[in-house]
């Protein structure tokens, strides 16, 4: 803790050193990528991918992904198709690749995965493993046996830190969109009105509760006098 106060920068390389022996990997993990799914019965699913940079967030790189080409609440195929997005893109813009990969989930998500970095012509490129709640257990691909980090580690406290940061990211932004669901299914309810108006008004008065507190000259201002006597006789009548 001395040094980490005194010499940051000393701290931080000795922890990357750990990290880079304890998962074997050929350099250190200074830019590391998590990722995790987050969906609730399979409602408006999200995959969050938070980003680090020698041990520490870089909220400014945070991405949230909806899934496009998954049906239904498919963990595997989600992380498959999330990951080949990410890097994918990452690839044709010219942007920097992460030395290390961390998948929320056992050999299940990271198999799904490693599909993807196949496809892109990036497995064995890159380091990838999963980490299972459970026990902590960390998966390599095409290794059955888990391996198990010693609980005081820095490392798998960075590990620990990543994968929490991607659970708490995605939660947050699928409550949001379940929200935003709710909500515009009860305001598509209103005879006359449709999305953009939907959107007109969220944009305005920010929640339903507000819309249906508006008065009538209010909502004339934003939809017009026509829409906006369909919306007030909704919510008074």
């Amino acid at each position: 803790k001395q040094v980490q106060i005194i010499d940051p920068e000393r701290h931080t390389n000795r922890i990357m050193a750990e990290m880079q022996k304890l998962l074997h990997m050929p350099v250190e993990p200074r830019h590391i990528e998590g990722f995790d799914n987050s969906n609730i019965q399979g409602t408006n699913p999200v995959s969050a991918c938070v980003v680090f940079k020698d041990g520490k967030p870089s909220k400014a790189d945070y991405r949230i992904f909806h899934p496009k080409t998954v049906v239904g609440p498919d963990d595997f195929k989600t992380m498959e198709e999330v990951i080949y997005r990410r890097y994918r893109r990452l690839i044709d813009e010219g942007e920097p690749l992460p030395q290390l990969i961390l998948i929320d989930g056992g050999k299940g998500q990271l198999s799904s995965a490693v599909k993807s970095l196949k496809l892109l012509g990036l497995y064995g490129k890159i380091t990838i493993i999963g980490i299972a709640k459970r026990l902590e257990e960390i998966y390599f691909p095409e290794d059955s046996i888990p391996l198990y980090i010693d609980k005081k580690a820095e490392t798998l406290k960075i590990l620990q830190r990543v994968r929490d940061e991607a659970h708490r990211f995605g939660v947050k932004h699928h409550r949001t969109r379940r929200t935003n669901s709710t909500i515009k299914s009860e305001l598509e309810q209103i005879p006359g009105v449709g999305p953009k108006s939907i959107e007109l008004l969220l944009s305005k008065l920010k929640s339903v509760k507000r819309i249906k507190e508006a008065d009538i000259v209010t909502l004339e201002e934003i939809l017009g006098k026509v829409k906006a006597k369909f919306v007030w006789t909704f919510f008074n009548s």
